[in-house]
């Protein structure tokens, strides 16, 4: 067969934009090179050269490639083991490239081999790793990038895809929630408190353990000077000493913080603890929580506590409309939107602050020295949050993460004018997570979550980019006043992609989430091509006791999803539909698709086998006349 010249410069293309430093056809690596001297695939012991070689740490990449997906891998009878036969090594990816993989195993010292076969071309393709050791092949799960196999991902891909070793962050993920919901058991138990209490007694006591001046030691029960007395003047204390301002704000903070002092069940001493569930919970926190919460710059814990308490509250969390975003979406808002340190991000649903802590961190991390790191702590970090204890939650989740003078605002969205927020804040980065399902009727049509999009985007400086999530539905249009407001959308503001999230991003909450990117103040051209992304597969499966958890492939399958949205990819259709678009139509992926892979020759020999079946089985039960031709005489 010829050179796969096409499907060569694209897998080129992938090596180098995983950062992968391969050679074609030899290695430079003396003890590989003389292998392959007698590697030939037809078994002659002559030269053999894959297409691509790369020795990553301690592990060898080898790729062969076909340009026609038909030659992609062909497998025994029984199709459960590869077709080892000269044929099928010469002419089929994945055979040709575990045929050079035993043979380096064979003949030199490296015996951890990633042979990966490809084919096809950028739109069609299929990327199927197999690893070797030297003894047993392992049939691994198709890839889309080769990301997985750079120097930051190859340790951890081989941990958790060949040897079955779960990520260290997912163990600590599931320590988290196990403590959370421990905690949540003792805060009912010891202190009989509600639901929406048990988060604002979790945040006054970290808040509290943030001051130097505090000790738990100084909690002894006292009935004059209570414990709550105490941790009140040490978070209090706290506030002031990083400067939380306006002087209002912090009134507010501290006012919903007074069920530390009001409360008798958590300062009143217990026999079975040997003191008050106020200081037994301190003890608890900072032993369990404080040192996670400090090491860990990513995950929301404080977010991920609130979580895990809500969803104890018999269904509360969701009659209030509160979803709260999980880390790998706001990490995935940051790219989308490619956040700089030079914008201005708001968020005005801010729910626990994850969206802006994501955007912070992004912003602080690519930030050129210490005066522009402060100028986005002071001044271009906003926030809006409707409901006073999510508000101090939100607060106190941004002190806990180094910024007690973020712009945070208790007011409703809806109160505050677009021109208002244009001048005093100017957004150029929109990010929200909205209320869901809050508009039931005409009187509370503003609350619906196309709504909130809407006065999101005239809220942003000419040019902002703005990603929301919200459910499909809202995509879809509920009604014809959604549909009224998709119009003006368009009229006013750029739809650039739509982004269908797997079913279980919202782990037990029962929400079939989108993600939205628009460009705010740049009218729809009627030309525009929008994207629209089945992003369903994004790499995160449900664990028992854990809920959502990323696996090794999300990586790869995130990074294909940013490729394809900046343009430097295409996709089949399954993946990825552009298309113009109009404001009656769903803006969602299924509604657009449109299958555009040539069947194989496989495809028409099942597709004949299955309507001979099919007549054959009329025939037997007598209805053979379905199949004979009618005269038209």
């Amino acid at each position: 067969m010829p050179r796969e010249k096409n499907t060569d410069i694209y897998v080129a293309e992938l090596l180098r934009e995983a950062e992968i430093k391969a050679t074609a056809e030899i290695s430079g690596i003396k003890d590989i090179d003389e292998a392959l001297k007698t590697a030939s695939k037809r078994g002659t012991g002559k030269l053999g050269s894959p297409e691509f070689i790369a020795q990553v740490k301690d592990f060898v990449l080898i790729i062969e490639d076909k340009r026609d997906t038909n030659f992609h891998i062909k497998w025994n009878e029984d199709q459960s083991t590869l077709d080892r036969s000269v044929d099928a090594t010469v002419n089929y990816a994945v055979n040709g490239a575990v045929h050079y993989g035993e043979h380096v195993a064979k003949h030199t010292p490296f015996k951890k081999i990633f042979a990966v076969g490809v084919s096809g071309d950028e739109v069609h393709h299929l990327i199927q790793p197999v690893f070797y050791d030297g003894k047993t092949i392992s049939i691994l799960d198709p890839v889309e990038t080769f990301i997985n196999f750079n120097e930051q991902n190859i340790d951890a891909y081989y941990n958790e895809q060949v040897k079955g070793i779960r990520a260290d962050e997912e163990l600590e993920l599931e320590e988290i929630v196990k403590l959370a919901a421990e905690l949540h058991e003792y805060l009912r138990d010891y202190a009989q408190l509600g639901e929406t209490e048990k988060p604002l007694v979790v945040s006054a006591l970290l808040l509290a353990l943030q001051d130097p001046s505090f000790k738990l030691d100084d909690l002894i029960g006292d009935e004059v000077k209570t414990d709550g007395d105490i941790v009140w003047e040490a978070l209090s204390n706290h506030l002031k000493r990083i400067r939380v301002k306006p002087d209002v704000k912090r009134e507010m903070i501290l006012d919903q913080f007074t069920i530390i002092k009001n409360r008798q069940s958590l300062n009143k001493k217990r026999d079975d603890l040997g003191m008050t569930p106020l200081k037994y919970f301190g003890i608890y926190l900072q032993k369990n929580i404080l040192q996670a919460l400090r090491a860990n710059v990513k995950e929301d814990i404080l977010g991920r506590f609130y979580s895990e308490f809500m969803s104890y509250s018999g269904g509360d969390g969701q009659s209030l409309g509160v979803v709260l975003t999980p880390s790998h979406i706001c990490e995935l808002f940051c790219d989308l939107l490619d956040v700089k340190p030079t914008d201005t991000l708001f968020d005005p649903c801010t729910g626990t602050s994850s969206f802006l802590i994501a955007g912070m961190h992004r912003m602080l991390k690519n930030a050129k020295d210490e005066h522009q790191r402060s100028e986005i702590k002071e001044k271009q970090i906003h926030g809006i949050e409707l409901r006073e204890d999510m508000f101090t939650i939100a607060t106190t989740n941004m002190i806990l993460r180094g910024d007690g003078r973020s712009n945070l605002e208790c007011d409703d969205f809806f109160n505050r004018s677009a021109e208002e927020i244009q001048r005093t804040i100017a957004p150029s980065v929109g990010m929200m997570n909205p209320p869901y399902s809050q508009g039931k009727n005409d009187a509370t049509s503003k609350l619906r979550e196309i709504s909130f999009v809407e006065h999101l985007l005239d809220c942003m400086a000419e040019g902002g980019r703005v990603a929301v999530i919200v459910p499909q539905s809202t995509m879809i249009g509920k009604n014809g006043e959604d549909k009224k407001t998709k119009r003006r959308i368009l009229k006013n503001h750029t739809l650039e992609a739509v982004i269908t999230l797997n079913k279980n991003t919202f782990y037990r909450v029962g929400v079939n989430p989108s993600i939205a990117v628009f460009t705010a103040h740049k009218p729809q051209p009627k030309d525009r091509l929008v994207k629209f992304f089945n992003f369903e597969d994004d790499g995160f499966v449900v664990r028992k006791h854990v809920g959502l958890v990323e696996t090794e492939t999300a990586k790869d399958k995130k990074q294909r999803l940013l490729d394809c949205f900046r343009g430097k990819r295409e996709a089949p259709t399954k993946f990825m539909v552009e298309t113009t678009i109009e404001a009656d139509d769903e803006w969602l992926h299924s509604f657009y698709y449109f299958n555009d892979e040539i069947p194989t020759e496989k495809d028409f020999q099942k597709t004949i086998a299955d309507y001979l079946t099919f007549e054959f089985d009329m025939i037997t039960h007598g209805r053979g006349y379905l199949f004979e031709e009618v005269s038209t005489c």
